[in-house]
């Protein structure tokens, strides 16, 4: 097993002053009303055309993000790599709806491959299909409605990006992965990953799936897509999440009065994300995967999977993965003892990028223990560095 306790290995790219504004960015982030006040006064801030782009970036900008650009990124890239993590850059501008951003997040997405090309510390390329279509037209398409010849024109747009970054990614050798997003259009979104996977994952794992194991029904649709793959030969590449839309999820369900697809209880979500990795680890030879989590104990179940199978630790099939500026005691931990790690860095604008960072706070805030543990790591180093 790798200890996960060593803050010496964990903190080493944090100066002292780093170390001190990170503890006190995760204390904010811990209480909920003050964290909810921040991030609704940015939003107002920028609607006011106020000059807060200078705080934003010095503190929570600063923490889970890159930089504004790809090129801006290559110090951070540069940094993690020097501790043996890789870096997987995320063009994070979230709710856009013209054509004019679809096009610009390929644009980003095609850079960020054609970056990687160039760069042996970035293993992966990522993209969020929202990113480059209308929500309500994916949900239109998930539900099998009929579509308007404009609509139909639309979507042959976005079917276009997509193949255009799968296409890139296949002829680089570097992986992409497509997240999950809602239940109402991941449908929508799986039938788009399989058919890229089909046309591009016959000599090896290019296009990822991202499976969200909160959702009771993805135990199942894993060894369906591994089924399918055998049959019509090709790899399995996926990530494994835990998820990040279970309160919107349970609530939509609740109020159009459907079965909720979100796990009864935590207890059941870990369990088919463990139970997950295992299947994964003993179909090694057709599945790539990317284990996302910040969970300790899965961390250290997907290690004894891997002892159990005979995966070597760089075996190239298997990765872990955390966020930039969270969970730092697994990952560099994990880095220092030999395995695949990286890091999601993302990168954007800073106004554009906001609402990543304020689903960063939220989620800190939601996960039990989360921020306390963060809190606790950083108390430990700076005692540490003082002793």
């Amino acid at each position: 097993m790798v200890s996960f306790n060593n803050t010496e290995i964990a903190f080493r790219l944090k100066s002292n002053s780093q170390l001190q504004k990170a503890y006190y960015l995760f204390k904010i982030m811990g209480n909920p009303i003050l964290s909810k006040l921040g991030a609704r006064l940015s939003e107002i801030a920028y609607t006011l055309h106020l000059p807060i782009n200078g705080i934003i970036r010095r503190t929570v900008f600063e923490q889970f993000c890159g930089g504004e650009s790809i090129e801006r990124c290559s110090i951070k890239v540069n940094e993690l790599a020097q501790s043996n993590i890789k870096t997987i850059l995320d063009y994070s501008v979230e709710g856009k709806e013209s054509e004019k951003d679809f096009n610009r997040t390929t644009k980003q997405t095609l850079a960020s491959l054609d970056f990687a090309k160039t760069n042996k510390n970035i293993p992966f390329a990522v993209f969020k299909v929202t990113g480059l279509a209308r929500l309500d037209l994916l949900e239109k398409i998930n539900y099998g409605k009929e579509l308007t010849k404009e609509e139909q024109k639309e979507f042959d747009r976005v079917l276009h990006r997509i193949n255009k970054i799968c296409k890139k990614a296949h002829q680089h050798k570097i992986p992409v992965m497509i997240d999950a997003e809602e239940c109402w259009i991941q449908d929508a979104i799986d039938e788009i990953v399989e058919d890229m996977m089909k046309a591009y994952n016959k000599e090896q794992a290019i296009v990822y799936s991202t499976l969200q194991m909160y959702r009771h029904d993805r135990l199942d649709y894993l060894k369906k897509s591994h089924k399918d793959s055998q049959i019509n030969g090709y790899f399995l590449g996926v990530k494994f999440v835990r998820g990040a839309y279970m309160e919107k999820e349970n609530e939509r369900a609740k109020k159009m009065g459907y079965a909720t697809p979100i796990q009864p209880n935590k207890e059941a979500s870990n369990k088919d994300f463990d139970l997950a990795l295992e299947y994964a680890c003993e179909n090694i030879h057709g599945i790539s995967i990317c284990a996302g989590t910040h969970n300790e104990e899965s961390s250290q179940y997907l290690i004894k999977l891997m002892k159990l199978h005979k995966i070597d630790k760089n075996d190239p099939k298997v990765y872990f993965a955390q966020l930039l500026g969270m969970s730092d005691h697994i990952s560099f931990n994990l880095a220092n003892d030999g395995y695949n790690t990286v890091k999601y860095v993302p990168y954007g604008p800073v106004k554009d990028v906001l609402p990543y960072l304020i689903r960063r706070a939220e989620e800190n805030t939601s996960i039990a223990g989360q921020t306390g543990r963060e809190l606790n790591l950083i108390m430990q180093e700076r005692k540490r560095r003082k002793s």
